[in-house]
């Protein structure tokens, strides 16, 4: 074997050989999230890392605020906005498999969003409306932009934010309580808040994508999940509900109370989780674990789900410079995010954590999962606490994030 062949298969395993972390900042990184646990931010979290082969993972604290038992690495967990992504990659497969177009309309298997009256104004009254200029496309539904939303982030005390409310349907009521098609008969009765692609609105359009993929497959959204990710995927804890014999590893939920901020439990381990939902929500619903979620990381960093040329996709920004005018989130979102079709990409970097291309999201219970395909990264992070209520200020993430990148070799 030649000398320059010999040198860049040594160069190949001693990249092998390296870490990918650096151990002293592992423990920085360790040291940062117990502190939360210490101060009382949260009862307890459990971290994820992984590069490469090498993974690490972390568990601070306990299930609740007062003790109980000790957060662990097969702890499971409630998404809440986390499983928006597991539904596009749902979704996804069923246009790989030419069963769904992106740009065809979705009006034969969503009768009820056919022919679309559209609000003249956001804050106007129910019945100031025209018609829709179009129907809503698949790609309307995984970009966010199909009409339907959370319109609160917009105009919070418009007639048809008190419609939404009325009707159960916002974040504000999570989860809803009836079936599938009660959801789609309510949103069928109500107006868009504007047309088909004109703005991004959060949340509901990734309902409405659980019930395309249920009716399109002939299956529940949990059977085909199961069938077609988490079974493939080894995810055995990943599932719309909890089973008797794991409740004993679901903790306590937390949230921070609008109006006041005071922290109160959202649900208990035999609360909401407990039996199978009536609807299940693919915007909120999946409960899961940190290493399950590196399983799901990983798969999005192959091919063994979905074809590359899909997860490039997905992780592209869909939502136009105007588009982001229109459509305000939290506080300064746009300027350092973007919205693929069914979960967050990495725009600009603008702290030390997430590089621009990063792509994944975050739940309302404060765990994020986020994949960095320059860094060959996957970061995930467990929680049961909100971030605050009243200034949305989430230092657990950031200080996680933050830790993550400044631990890379």
């Amino acid at each position: 074997m030649g000398g320059k062949n010999r040198r860049g298969l040594g160069d190949a395993i001693d990249r092998r050989m390296r870490s990918a972390f650096v151990p002293a900042r592992l423990s920085r990184m360790r040291d940062a999230m117990k502190r939360h646990v210490d101060r009382g931010y949260a009862p307890g979290l459990v971290t994820l890392v992984s590069r490469g082969t090498e993974t690490h993972v972390d568990a601070f604290g306990t299930f609740a605020f007062g003790g109980g038992p000790p957060m662990r690495e097969d702890t499971i967990f409630r998404l809440a906005s986390m499983t928006k992504p597991v539904t596009a990659v749902a979704t996804m497969i069923l246009v790989e498999e030419c069963r769904l177009r992106l740009d065809d309309p979705i009006d034969a298997w969503l009768p009820e969003l056919a022919n679309r009256s559209v609000l003249r104004a956001i804050d106007g009254p129910l019945g100031d409306t025209v018609p829709a200029a179009r129907s809503i496309t698949l790609r309307d539904l995984l970009g966010f932009r199909c009409g339907y939303g959370e319109v609160a982030f917009i105009a919070p005390s418009s007639p048809l934010q008190a419609a939404l409310a009325a009707a159960r349907l916002p974040l504000t009521v999570w989860p809803f309580a009836d079936d599938a098609d009660e959801l789609m008969k309510r949103l069928g009765a109500l107006p868009l808040a504007c047309q088909p692609g004109e703005r991004w609105l959060y949340h509901m359009p990734a309902e409405i994508l659980g019930v395309l993929v249920a009716r399109v497959t002939g299956q529940s959204l949990g059977a085909f999940m199961r069938e077609r990710i988490f079974e493939p995927l080894g995810m055995r804890d990943t599932d719309f509900s909890v089973p008797e014999e794991k409740l004993a590893r679901l903790p306590t939920c937390y949230v921070a109370e609008l109006g006041t901020g005071k922290i109160v439990v959202r649900d208990e381990a035999r609360g909401l989780f407990a039996r199978p939902p009536a609807f299940e929500g693919g915007g909120g619903g999946l409960v899961s674990t940190a290493s399950d979620l590196r399983a799901f990381g990983r798969a999005l960093r192959g091919t063994s789900v979905l074809s590359r040329a899909s997860i490039e996709l997905m992780a592209t920004d869909q939502v136009t410079a105007e588009q982001k005018k229109l459509s305000p989130f939290f506080p300064d979102f746009w300027d350092r995010c973007g919205w693929g079709l069914g979960l967050g990409v990495i725009t600009q970097r603008r702290e030390v954590g997430r590089n621009e291309g990063a792509f994944g999201w975050d739940g309302a219970f404060g765990t994020s999962f986020w994949i960095d395909p320059r860094e060959d990264l996957i970061g995930v992070l467990m929680v049961q606490r909100s971030p605050d209520a009243l200034t949305f200020a989430n230092p657990l993430g950031a200080d996680f994030w933050t830790s993550v990148y400044q631990a890379l070799a």
